[in-house]
């Protein structure tokens, strides 16, 4: 039977209506919204290949012997730090502190021999001594900021520096107490930078060159902090996320626009923790204030609005966390030292674990892989209601409060550093 006039053209204003909202959302930018993983291959940045401390790899030991999984090698000899590794090929790349220099290492992969070895700048020197942030890998090239401001371009497969400038110097901006921790963030020809101060928030450089490309205006004169940024795809957009010393924020990336700001201070002005993106929404935590905070965000006519969902009583520092099947895993620092999981629609408690105290985590293969504060390591399934312990062990002899590095897991190996010394485990499961 002939429908009526009048219905199709409500029917075409409808059809109207969702294709702009589709637009809106992204839905026909050819690209799904979420996390940008990174073109290189294996572990080739902070927190991996899409900066979410989550690794794809299957075929993992799904518990381990007392005592731990089989330890392939340990070397020393790296100098002082928290920095992490990464991984590229047969190579790993990583710095520490050794008397007045900042080193970068390359390793074997297959047993942690030194294949070379270059300086970027001087060591840190000042309150906790020792380096902070990871090198950044891209298209043959390691990017590493240290703790002065040094922003170094090295040939990878050398050392060979190919630029340098001081984004403190050329942004007229200041140190913070404990020293710049920024692992950069590459993306496209740019690299990514966090200055903060009077002139600029953020800053693409281009990566041959290190010539400025793009700024983001300053937030108030707000110092930068310790976090690192993300870099991911929503409504439409491709956005970072990153914190300065007062706010959690997001740009464009595309433009640098500041699309929006929200409060994130302490009394010390430290942020120290990755924002973490999940189904449309930011999650950012700094301790002794604002704490755990999810917002949504909304795009609107002129950007991006971040709606606050929910505060939870998280105050993580070092080690940000890990978003899993809609579920948040991360650990408190001062008033609850212990493992959370967290509902990420609700911001309700699943499930605590007190067996291991404050530290960082990544997820592969079905567990999450602990490495807490004092040096003890484990091997964790997370349940609906649980988190439940399928292997564990203690890194070290003798008790320690600051190990702070992040776990690595790339080819079957799982990768931990404490100070000068750098362990390789196998976590494969063994061949039938």
């Amino acid at each position: 039977m002939m429908r009526s006039g009048g219905y199709w053209k409500l029917m075409l204003l409808v059809m109207v209506w969702i294709g702009v909202v589709a637009e809106v959302q992204g839905v026909f930018s050819g690209e799904p919204d979420g996390l940008i993983r990174s073109p290189e291959p294996d572990w080739p940045q902070w927190r991996g290949p899409c900066r979410d401390a989550v690794c794809d790899e299957k075929g993992l030991l799904q518990s381990w012997p007392e005592g731990g999984p089989k330890l392939l090698w340990k070397i020393g000899g790296l100098g002082r730090g928290w920095s992490s590794p990464i991984v590229v090929g047969q190579t790993i790349y990583i710095t520490g502190d050794i008397e007045d220099d900042l080193v970068i290492f390359a390793l074997d992969v297959r047993d942690g021999s030194v294949r070379w070895r270059a300086k970027n700048g001087q060591a840190w020197k000042g309150s906790y001594p020792g380096c902070r942030a990871a090198c950044t890998y891209s298209e043959g090239h390691l990017y590493h900021l240290n703790a002065h401001g040094r922003l170094a371009c090295l040939e990878a497969k050398t050392g060979r520096e190919v630029w340098a400038v001081n984004i403190l110097d050329r942004f007229q901006a200041q140190n913070i107490t404990w020293a710049i921790s920024e692992c950069v963030l590459v993306e496209g020809q740019r690299v990514w930078v966090t200055p903060g101060g009077p002139k600029v928030l953020m800053a693409a450089l281009d990566k041959k060159s290190g010539q400025t490309l793009l700024t983001t205006p300053p937030l108030a004169n707000d110092p930068t902090s310790h976090s690192s940024p993300i870099l991911f795809r929503y409504g439409g957009r491709r956005l970072i996320a990153q914190c300065s010393a007062s706010y959690g924020f997001g740009i464009d990336a595309d433009t640098g626009q500041l699309l929006w700001k929200v409060p994130l201070r302490n009394q010390f002005l430290t942020n120290v923790s990755t924002p973490i993106f999940a189904q449309g929404a930011v999650y950012y935590v700094t301790p002794y204030a604002e704490l755990g905070r999810l917002y949504r965000l909304a795009p609107t006519a002129e950007g991006i609005r971040a709606e606050h969902l929910w505060t939870h009583p998280l105050d993580t520092v070092t080690g940000s966390g890990v978003w899993v099947d809609g579920v948040l895993y991360s650990a408190g620092y001062r008033k609850h030292k212990w493992w959370f999981a967290v509902d990420w629609q609700t911001g309700k408690t699943l499930s605590e674990m007190r067996d291991f105290t404050t530290g960082a985590a990544l997820y592969a293969d079905g567990r999450l892989y602990i490495f807490d504060e004092q040096a003890q390591v484990g091997l964790v399934k997370p349940g609906p209601d649980r988190m439940e312990i399928v292997g564990r062990f203690r890194l070290l002899d003798q008790r320690v409060r600051d190990a702070w590095a992040h776990p690595v897991l790339c080819h079957g190996r799982l990768f931990l550093r404490y100070h000068d010394q750098l362990w390789c485990y196998d976590v494969k499961q063994p061949s039938p």
